[in-house]
């Protein structure tokens, strides 16, 4: 069904590219800092306090963290997908649930190439495009193709004759 009389019906689909498979190693290496620093929670308060039953945090870790390395980036980079095209910039990330958002290019007003420092040893970068509804963000590239694809856009934003409001 139509959203208006007379409109056509559109068909989402999931945007055409796939993240960089380094992203894999990225997140996995994300998931075991975010594990670790449990751990160092877990026994400083059991080294600290006498909070009883505190093993039964440490029993919940062990079998939390593993599949949550795992598994975690999988999902994610089964998810993550973009996508340009001449009139919009197309994202779509998640890993437990799933999220879209769609940018004509009209309104693009600056596009930003980011690299972290685990990014930047892993050849890894994003491109952020800001807009006047807000910003979204091509995550995981390789940053050959982040480069490649901040100077598409941002050529693509000053050829188009919007507004950018």
């Amino acid at each position: 069904m139509s959203a208006s009389p007379g409109a056509p019906d559109v068909v989402l689909r999931d945007p055409a590219h796939r993240v960089s498979t380094r992203a894999l190693l990225r997140w996995r290496i994300g998931a075991l800092l975010v594990a670790a620093f449990f751990a160092a929670v877990i026994v400083a308060v059991t080294v600290c306090t006498d909070v009883p039953r505190m093993w039964i945090a440490g029993i919940v870790w062990v079998l939390v963290t593993p599949p949550y390395v795992v598994m975690m980036p999988r999902l994610r980079w089964r998810t993550h997908r973009w996508e340009t095209t001449p009139t919009a910039i197309y994202t779509q990330w998640g890993w437990l649930g799933r999220h879209r958002e769609i940018a004509p290019m009209s309104r693009v007003q600056t596009v930003e190439f980011n690299q972290g420092v685990i990014d930047r040893m892993l050849g890894l970068a994003s491109v952020s495009v800001s807009t006047a509804a807000g910003d979204l963000s091509i995550d995981m590239l390789d940053a050959d193709r982040a480069e490649q694809l901040s100077a598409q856009l941002t050529a693509a934003a000053e050829a188009d004759r919007g507004d950018a409001t």
